[in-house]
């Protein structure tokens, strides 16, 4: 899973990403070029299952993000820039809510539903220039030959056409399974999925929540395939620095439950449709990213190509009840543990052995 890290400049994206990754300036390669970097899914669930049954690894699920240097008109015509927001699964656009005397806004004013309808329309634009140019190769090739796959192609691209004249992302086109299919090779910027990521300023962090709702509640609500959550820069930059003890006293003093990353990480989760088991045992405990809805033998595919193959039956217990009752024995006592086949359709938190042929 891999989500880019965009905005305007002096936003607070690069802390962001140094935060949550771990990864620093001087790694950056070429003005235009994204650095890479891993941040690990927080899961509580794997800390407790950890305590019953004492493996000596435990693998977190993890999300890929890349820092992108500041979006703009001459980035996007950047070949090395669009090649590599084109295979991202999805963007997280940082917006700046924070006032600064010391950190000018490029705009001269801190305002950012304007800030994220700017980023919008570069996408569009972008993506406007690509289905221009394939709807003449289109025409070109549709006077040579009949071919009704041409004809398919040319009435969905006719479609995104009007919908990018209209300023209007393609995340906002509603299309078949089979239209979808036929556009996704084009990596549309403005068909991604989107994250606001609302960066507050240190006086805001303890109406995080309230601010959330208030934006969702308002221009950026309500859009397709976006999402929004909120932070604070500068109060997790101060979390990165603190021992997991000292980092929940700091969190309360400012009556949050949980660190912005925590719920920046579960809302790029939400909004990509992705969700965890979990396997456990004396040798590792493991979370696995699968599509919500997949079924126990496409989830079995996650740990092992010839688990999906030779795939017989899962044995399925919730996480929570593996550790309510100190293990498998217990679970097994209680009549707690199931046997499920192949259309099991697996629930975040299931902890999943795979029986295979």
């Amino acid at each position: 899973m891999k989500t880019a890290i965009i905005g305007l400049p002096m936003v607070g994206k690069t802390s962001l990403f140094t935060i949550l990754t771990g990864v620093h300036e001087a790694t950056r390669v070429g003005s235009m070029e994204a650095r890479v970097g891993v941040a690990k899914v927080p899961d509580a669930r794997l800390d407790a299952l950890a305590q019953i049954f004492s493996p000596p690894k435990v693998t977190h699920a993890t999300v890929e993000y890349l820092d992108f240097p500041a979006i703009s008109k001459e980035a996007l015509r950047d070949p090395s820039y669009l090649a590599s927001l084109r295979v991202v699964d999805a963007l997280a656009h940082v917006l700046r809510i924070f006032a600064s005397d010391t950190v000018p806004h490029e705009k001269g004013s801190v305002d950012p539903v304007r800030d994220a309808e700017d980023v919008d329309v570069e996408l569009i634009l972008s993506d406007l220039v690509v289905v221009e140019k394939r709807l003449e190769r289109l025409d070109k090739e549709r006077k040579k030959i009949k071919n009704p796959e041409l004809d398919h192609e040319h009435e969905v691209l006719l479609r995104c056409q009007s919908t990018l004249e209209a300023n209007t992302p393609l995340r906002a086109l509603e299309l078949s399974p089979e239209e979808e299919k036929r556009i996704r090779g084009f990596q549309f910027l403005s068909q991604k999925p989107m994250l606001y990521v609302l960066n507050l300023g240190e006086e805001d962090a303890p109406r995080l929540r309230q601010v959330e709702d208030e934006y969702r509640a308002g221009a950026l609500g309500g859009r397709p395939h976006t999402a929004i959550t909120a932070v604070c820069g500068k109060i997790e930059a101060e979390l990165a620095e603190l021992s997991p003890e000292e980092a929940r006293e700091y969190l309360q003093s400012y009556g949050l439950p949980e660190s912005g990353l925590v719920r920046l990480i579960s809302a790029t989760y939400a909004l990509l449709g992705l969700m965890s088991f979990l396997t456990a045992g004396e040798t590792e405990v493991r979370a696995w990213t699968i599509p919500m809805n997949s079924t126990a033998v496409k989830a079995s595919g996650a740990i092992h190509s010839d688990f999906e193959k030779k795939f017989i039956r899962a044995e399925v217990v919730n996480w929570q009840a593996l550790v309510d009752h100190n293990g498998y024995p217990g679970v097994r006592e209680k009549g707690l543990l199931r046997l499920e086949g192949k259309e099991y359709i697996v629930k975040d938190g299931d902890v999943l052995v795979i029986r295979h042929g």
